[in-house]
């Protein structure tokens, strides 16, 4: 069904969608290669929100040369939209273009999209076809694609642990169990991410930043934090810079709430019944905020109350080659019940990172993953 050349347009067109990694939040990250006669006419990919998707780029960037889209072959990672968003759909652009042929690598999982412009653009007489290096397209995505399919984010937790599974000493000193490669390479998964969560007692200890600083980044993440009765200190550094979201339960003091959005954070109130933050409809108001991929940095006990609430897909676990022995884990959650009921994952990759390992393992079915984890 496709030529090697289709493949190559198509690897193309997936660089080209990866430039957009840290830009184009809330909207999927696409890119497009317009081909005519063996020859690259166009390229493009989208841009940040309410400016132009890849598909009207690649055009733009066609015509600036001086060629003429008609006749060519688009290759696109992504279904070109149907419907009037920030922009006008990409599929009328295309139609209106005169292009002969769209190879897309999927489908948008947008239900307002999911196979209309397909449908629209075969509708004009132009040849579709679908399927082409999916999975890819899907990892590039994998957050989009969650949050429009689940209502969620794509949650990825990462820890840094030495080969015993510990991550600082009790007194509370991790700083640092990993090495430079490693820790950088930590740095370029939040670059990626829409926010970057971490909870009360990490910024008790640690009083982090949470923000990317090891690699060039054109934005920051958003900051979230989980601060039940809002004990955040007025003098946080998490409090400087972009206002942070801080969700908490009902039993927050009044007066520190004042206090925090006279310092700018947002306050969200959403509690279970135990008072505390409720973990799973905090995911919900994050996807209904726009935020596809949220990334975790936590201490144990958080980490713990999100892995028992089923609120984390995939974990990023950098192992050190050291020891600590009794000291605190990555995780704190009961043991099941059996082993037969213990949590299962499976390696997604595995890498060496100067003298550390980094781990990416996905839960047993968890929904949204491609079918190559």
């Amino acid at each position: 069904m496709f030529s090697q050349s289709d493949f190559t347009y198509m690897e193309r067109a997936l660089a080209l969608a990866s430039r957009g990694m840290y830009t184009t939040t809330p909207n999927p990250r696409v890119g497009c290669v317009l081909v005519k006669n063996g020859e690259v006419i166009g390229m493009g990919f989208t841009q940040p929100a309410g400016q132009d998707h890849a598909e009207v780029r690649a055009l733009k960037d066609a015509r600036s040369r001086g060629k003429d889209p008609r006749g060519a072959t688009a290759y696109v990672t992504l279904e070109p939209c149907s419907h009037f968003g920030r922009t006008p759909p990409c599929a009328h652009a295309l139609i209106d273009a005169r292009v002969e042929k769209v190879i897309a690598a999927m489908e948008d999982p947008n239900p307002t999209v999911s196979g209309r412009g397909l449908a629209m653009l075969r509708d004009a007489g132009i040849d579709v076809r679908c399927g082409l290096l999916a999975n890819e397209a899907h990892e590039m995505n994998i957050g989009f694609v969650s949050r429009m399919t689940r209502r969620r984010p794509w949650v990825r937790m990462k820890v840094a642990a030495t080969l015993d599974g510990r991550t600082g000493l009790p007194s509370g000193e991790s700083q640092w169990i990993t090495g430079e490669d490693a820790r950088a390479d930590g740095h370029a998964w939040r670059a990626r991410a829409c926010a970057i969560l971490t909870g009360i007692g990490t910024v008790r200890e640690d009083d982090p930043q949470l923000t990317v600083r090891a690699v060039d980044t054109p934005r920051q993440p958003q900051r979230v934090l989980i601060d039940s009765r809002l004990d955040v200190p007025l003098d946080a550094r998490i409090l400087d810079g972009a206002p942070p979201w801080i969700f908490h339960s009902a039993d927050a003091d009044p007066a520190r709430a004042d206090a925090l959005r006279d310092k700018g954070a947002e306050l969200v109130e959403l509690s279970n019944e135990h008072g505390k933050v409720d973990l799973p409809a905090m995911l919900t108001a994050l996807a209904d905020r726009g935020i596809n991929e949220l990334h975790v940095e936590a201490g144990h006990k958080l980490n713990g109350s999100l892995l028992r609430e089923g609120c984390v897909d995939e974990l990023l676990i950098y192992l050190a080659p050291s020891l600590l022995g009794n000291a605190p884990g990555m995780f704190d959650f009961g043991p099941p019940a059996t082993l037969d009921a213990r949590p299962h994952l499976k390696f997604h990759r595995i890498d060496r990172l100067g003298d550390d390992l980094r781990i990416l393992a996905r839960f047993a079915g968890t929904h949204g993953a491609s079918e190559t984890r």
